[in-house]
């Protein structure tokens, strides 16, 4: 596939239109917002910057590239969404990858390739995102761009609505999270399995919260 075709279909797959219902959660950010750790853009930038270098989307990243090594593998597939979902703390997170993931598979199978046969169910969304994309012939480092920067828009996005910030200071924040986004990609294209670790306590906890939150939007 040629850079033009692959950066297309990338725009359409993590496009917020693509019908993978990610607009309806927030990763635990509702809840951090809520308890008022995340009150403005300069909090919101630390909390989606320690989520990239330390947190769940450093450890989506890191599956999300095995998986695209992985795409003609149906055990390595398996084997990897077992893992990332055993390293998925909070229910409504583990609920989060998963429909997200189901809901990209059948969406992206407008495009059809025989990786659909190869895909576990449940299928997390970046074993999903990795594989389909792999096997389209589309680079790792441009789908780990694009994963990346989706997952910061839609934290934006939820940051906009509950905070409430400004549609100025969201785009403020996604400009300078823009050389972090680079390096979490480069990072998550060369760390083995083994290299997974997270110290994101505090989103986990927000994540595990979330569901006892009195009254709520998102559901995560």
């Amino acid at each position: 596939m040629d850079d033009h075709m692959a950066l297309q279909r990338l725009l359409s797959w993590l496009s917020p239109a693509f019908p993978v219902g990610a607009f309806a959660y927030s990763a635990g950010l509702e809840t951090a917002i809520n308890d008022e750790q995340v009150t403005g853009p300069s909090e919101l930038e630390n909390w989606i910057a320690g989520s990239l270098s330390h947190g769940t989307a450093r450890t989506d990243a890191v599956i999300l590239a095995h998986a695209h090594r992985a795409h003609a593998d149906t055990t390595q597939l398996q084997e990897l969404a077992d893992l990332c979902l055993a390293l998925t703390p909070a229910k409504q997170r583990h609920d989060e990858l998963t429909v997200i993931g189901n809901a990209f598979v059948t969406a992206a199978s407008a495009w059809p390739s025989p990786v659909f046969e190869r895909l576990p169910r449940p299928c997390p969304y970046p074993v999903a995102v990795g594989a389909i994309a792999s096997a389209h012939d589309i680079p790792a480092d441009a789908t780990l761009i694009a994963f990346l920067t989706a997952y910061v828009q839609s934290q934006i996005s939820v940051a906009i609505r509950l905070v409430p910030l400004g549609q100025t200071d969201g785009l403020g924040v996604l400009a300078t999270l823009e050389p972090l986004i680079a390096v979490s990609a480069r990072n998550a294209a060369t760390c083995t399995l083994d290299d997974i670790g997270a110290i994101g306590y505090a989103s986990d906890i927000a994540a595990m919260a979330h569901e006892t939150l009195h009254s709520r939007i998102f559901r995560s």
